[in-house]
């Protein structure tokens, strides 16, 4: 069975849409913080013939994260495929404070991420796949880092807890002013997603360690620019375009051993 974030609208929505259009075995549970409309969309796919069904996750929330966790145990006793999608972004014309920007970015980027994660990797099943949705910009945030953060970031040893210090050091440095000065980009959005592509090959390195004989495959992806809300109307890519490289990750054949840890774009793996 399968597990997509943040999937009421937009990438997440097309994302379900192109699972269920390559006929996928399992159940497909789409997720949404707003209930009505995660129902909505769920009878917009159903309309279209595809069996989908909806249940609630707010990313931000441990306890939801939880509580899915639960579910899916108890009603399936695993999970084949998780795709975190959901993710924000504030608009070039936003009022607030950029420290308050980070902050809420981080949080459901990075951290909402992490916490899916936590309460849902146990349950992966044999020849799982995980896709973790980031973006491009994390890389061209990486490369305006200092030397030294880039370093850091690109660390095959950096363990998930020295990340969330990390991440944490990025949010109180822009809630000081001070983070250009620090050696850290000023994005906000960009700085969660260098977040979500490292923590993406962490994973992978812990899964290889501790489930090597399973065939697990988790990668980070970036779905391309893409008129979303969240992106705007004048972004080059459609929903469906976007959601091609996050459904071929999710898709990979039993007994690849590769792509794993990695960042793809446009299903080719980019060098970090």
């Amino acid at each position: 069975m399968a597990v997509v974030t943040g999937a009421n609208k937009g990438t997440g929505f097309a994302i379900v849409r192109e699972l269920c259009k390559a006929k996928f075995t399992g159940d497909v549970i789409l997720t949404a913080r707003n209930e009505k409309l995660g129902n909505e969309a769920v009878k917009m796919l159903k309309s279209e013939g595809f069996e989908v069904s909806y249940h609630h996750l707010d990313i931000c929330d441990q306890g939801s994260a939880k509580q899915l966790s639960n579910f899916l145990q108890k009603t399936y006793g695993g999970l084949d495929v998780l795709i975190n999608n959901a993710g924000m972004s504030f608009k070039n014309d936003a009022t607030e404070t950029f420290g308050e920007q980070a902050e809420v970015t981080m949080r459901t980027n990075f951290w909402g991420t992490l916490w899916v994660c936590h309460a849902l990797l146990p349950l992966l099943r044999p020849n799982a796949r995980v896709v973790n949705v980031s973006s491009f910009v994390s890389k061209k945030a990486l490369d305006t880092c200092s030397p030294q953060l880039q370093a850091k970031f690109r660390d095959t040893e950096l363990s998930e807890e020295e990340l969330c210090l990390l991440m944490g050091q990025f949010v109180i440095a822009a809630q000081r002013g001070n983070h250009q000065a620090q050696g850290w980009p000023n994005t906000a959005y960009g700085t969660t997603k260098i977040g979500v592509t490292v923590l993406s090959r962490i994973q992978a390195h812990f899964l290889t360690k501790t489930r090597a004989a399973d065939g697990i495959l988790l990668n980070a992806c970036c779905p391309g620019w893409v008129r979303t809300d969240m992106a705007g109307s004048k972004a080059p890519k459609s929903p469906e375009e976007g959601a091609q490289t996050p459904t071929y990750l999710a898709l990979l054949p039993e007994g690849m051993k590769e792509p794993h840890g990695q960042l793809v774009w446009d299903k080719t793996v980019q060098e970090w």
